[in-house]
């Protein structure tokens, strides 16, 4: 009898692609999928454990899944993704129940795995080969969007001191180009419209693999791929955004007019503790040369309120540069402090109410930016990718230009007379900016 898996995806868009290659596995090895837990033979959880309240979701979905194999106890509980790679002893020990555990790093083995598991055995197989990424894998997709992601490359060598995804994910390592393309390919002909390239740092893509670093020529080669439409950029590193890299994005029209820099800060201090390789006076000119070579360009970053040692005047500076640069997109966390990691045994820890006040003061300046720059569009007709109906009656739909990315920032909402395909493109007339969405007509 064939096994049914039901696979549960947390965290963020790269362990989305995790989870999808472990459904194209599964399918391959002659599984069938499942979306409803009481149908389920066997559950993987592919865990979060970037920050504590990630963690906390992570374990509160795995006591769930635990709480039903209480009613079927021949249901086989499997954990995998970022938290287990670092804290699979502690779950071992504590949570006895769960049936297996998988790294992020070992994904290939999961049939293997789940064999012996399903013959009763309990399989913990974690490390893998980190000095190569493994990723020439099939893949299901998880959802009818027409957008989707391509995992680029796997770890992280920047060492930010709050940072734990080192420690869990292990050194940078860049997959192959043909490989990238293979898989682009797929999701192409799966109907994809639109690819954002992903990793902890997409800028430093290829120095490993091939001793420079070579997005551009990863690019060049995407760019290629017909029915392709959009490529999108996310998570690049400030310090490798050169003169080629502008260039290209300027230059080619598949190429969204849009990048995701994440900041941290803006306090030079505050950078310095947090293991960040530029000041916010280089950061200024690299936002003030985008904006004159690309007019067009939205820009987005996210920052970390309540870094030990912050004081009131550190986080005006922040607040401030904000003011000044007037960022499109801004997502912001409080800081958490993760076991392991340099900041964690810094001084002057900051009270949760005072990064909870912090946290709220940043978003509602940034609100106000981001309805300020939404106006730019107003009166002009874009093009728009549709992903799908808005109403019941199908006279309101829902879209993004190339300014706003899938499930982070604002969506356009238009009406048009006849019936529309996700997927598809129109023109849109900008009418109206409700804070972080636009209005319009087709």
């Amino acid at each position: 009898m064939t096994k049914k898996v039901l696979v549960i995806t947390l965290g963020c868009d790269k362990n989305t692609v995790d989870s999808e290659h472990m459904l194209g596995l599964l399918t391959t090895n002659g599984y069938t999928i499942t979306e409803v837990v009481e149908e389920a033979d066997i559950v993987i959880v592919n865990t979060c454990g970037f920050i504590t309240e990630a963690k906390e979701q992570s374990i509160n979905t795995l006591l769930s899944v635990l709480e039903y194999k209480k009613q079927k106890p021949e249901l086989k509980v499997i954990a995998s993704g970022c938290m287990v790679q670092k804290y699979w002893k502690e779950l071992d020990e504590e949570i006895p129940e769960i049936d297996g555990f998988i790294g992020s790093s070992v994904i290939q083995d999961l049939p293997d795995l789940l064999n012996k598991v399903t013959k009763g055995q309990r399989v913990c197989h974690i490390i893998g080969n980190k000095e190569k990424a493994e990723f020439s894998l099939p893949r299901r997709l998880i959802t009818a969007s027409p957008s989707s992601y391509l995992k680029i490359a796997e770890g992280c060598n920047n060492r930010c001191t709050y940072c734990a995804i080192p420690a869990m994910r292990g050194p940078y390592r860049s997959r192959s180009i043909p490989a990238l393309i293979e898989e682009a390919k797929y999701l192409v002909d799966c109907g994809i419209k639109e690819i954002s390239l992903v990793a902890q740092d997409i800028t430093q893509y290829g120095l490993d693999l091939y001793g420079k670093v070579s997005l551009v020529k990863l690019l060049a080669e995407l760019t290629k791929l017909e029915g392709l439409k959009w490529i999108r950029l996310l998570y690049s590193y400030p310090t490798l955004i050169d003169d080629e890299l502008i260039q290209y994005i300027k230059e080619q029209n598949k190429i969204c007019n849009y990048l995701d820099i994440p900041l941290q800060h803006a306090d030079r201090e505050i950078l310095r503790k947090m293991g960040r390789r530029q000041t916010p006076e280089e950061i200024f000119e690299l936002i003030q040369k985008l904006r004159e070579e690309i007019p067009n360009i939205a820009i987005r970053s996210t920052f970390i309120v309540g870094f030990p040692g912050e004081t009131e005047r550190q986080f005006d500076n922040l607040l401030t540069f904000l003011e000044k640069v007037k960022l499109d997109w801004v997502g912001a966390f409080k800081y958490s402090q993760e076991e392991d990691t340099p900041a964690a045994s810094f001084p002057d820890q900051i009270p949760e109410d005072i990064k909870e006040e912090r946290y709220h003061r940043l978003m509602t300046l940034q609100r106000d930016i981001t309805t300020m720059r939404n106006t730019r569009w107003l009166d002009l007709t874009l093009p728009v990718l549709v992903e799908q109906k808005w109403d019941e009656d199908g006279l309101w739909w829902q879209g993004r230009t190339e300014h706003q990315a899938p499930e982070v920032d604002g969506v356009v909402l238009f009406k048009s007379e006849r019936q529309l395909e996700p997927g598809e493109f129109v023109e849109v007339k900008i009418t109206k900016v409700e804070e972080y969405d636009l209005l319009g007509e087709m």
